[in-house]
């Protein structure tokens, strides 16, 4: 029931905004920049993020904790030891996502996380360490499960309920993911807050699926915002879909988008878009770009404030 309730206040959130703020689109893969990405980590400052994130009407925020890369948003001891890293040069020093939660909430916005299945197996020295190296051969194991879970058990027991929803990325079937270790992510992400939602994304579909038994709410990874669901409920996951807000650099490959500048429709087209959303019990993740100093792109910010003006 206590999840029911979550996916409740999800659904009354209307809409979100998603930020893909990851080293490598910065810097790069090599790991001469953890002192950079240290040093950037260090400086954020958190109130103006928040205060830019609640112009645009969001009810929640997701931002992403790592992908692919060695560099994670914040300190990880589990990682650390597993990695053979010093705090600082993979991990920061500085743990922004307990005041970001609180700086959001003082606008009443609900903080999500983005993590992923896959680890940073792009990673040449750490990806071996977990033991996933590469997509196309390696298979998943047990032991790389266990040692990734617990990187993300300690930063669910550590934040708790400041967290309200983890959108766990890269669990690809492909790859060999059981059932039964993807629930090992479910639990781990459950375990500071039981009554926090969990989505597990195994790629792009026609249309809303549940990927996993115990999903709470889909994945819906989409390149654009057009197609609308048909009900609330996918075998009893929260209807959810994510899809990019800017312009590809190259149109002839629209997943090129994520973290993007630009809008490819106008406020009226995204205001009608989310409320038929809506109107059928779906909530609505609105990737944007967002740069290395966490400077927005003005255009999409104005445009998301007018369809929080439209919606009312």
């Amino acid at each position: 029931m206590q999840i029911q309730k979550a996916k409740d206040r999800f659904l009354s959130r209307k809409f979100g905004v998603f930020n893909h703020y990851i080293a490598a689109s910065f810097f790069g893969l090599e790991p001469q920049y953890g002192e950079i990405w240290n040093s950037h980590i260090e400086k954020i400052d958190i109130k103006r993020l928040a205060e830019t994130i609640s112009q645009t009407g969001a009810g929640y925020y997701i931002i992403t904790v790592m992908q692919r890369g060695r560099y994670m948003l914040a300190p990880n001891s589990a990682y650390d030891a597993i990695a053979g890293t010093m705090p600082g040069e993979a991990c920061p020093k500085r743990d922004i996502i307990p005041e970001l939660a609180e700086e959001l909430g003082k606008y009443d916005i609900d903080l999500f996380l983005y993590f992923t299945g896959d680890g940073p197996f792009k990673d040449e020295e750490i990806g071996p360490k977990f033991g996933l190296t590469h997509h196309a051969n390696d298979v998943i194991t047990d032991s790389y499960v266990q040692k990734w879970v617990s990187v993300l058990e300690e930063y669910s027991v550590r934040y708790a309920d400041k967290v309200k929803g983890w959108w766990i990325d890269g669990c690809y079937r492909r790859l060999g993911f059981t059932d039964e270790q993807l629930e090992l992510f479910v639990k781990a992400a459950k375990k500071g807050n039981p009554e926090a939602l969990v989505s597990m994304n195994s790629g792009l579909n026609d249309i809303l699926v549940k990927q996993h038994p115990s999903e709470d709410f889909t994945a819906g990874e989409y390149e654009d915002f057009v197609y609308i669901p048909d009900r609330r409920f996918f075998d009893g996951a929260q209807a959810h879909i994510l899809a990019p807000l800017g312009v590809s650099p190259e149109p002839e490959h629209p997943g090129l988008a994520w973290r993007s500048k630009g809008v490819k429709y106008d406020a009226e087209y995204m205001t009608d878009y989310i409320r038929r959303c809506n109107d059928v019990g779906c909530v609505v993740s609105v990737d944007i770009f967002i740069d290395e100093n966490c400077n927005f792109d003005s255009e999409q910010i104005e445009l998301l404030s007018k369809v929080r003006e439209n919606l009312g």
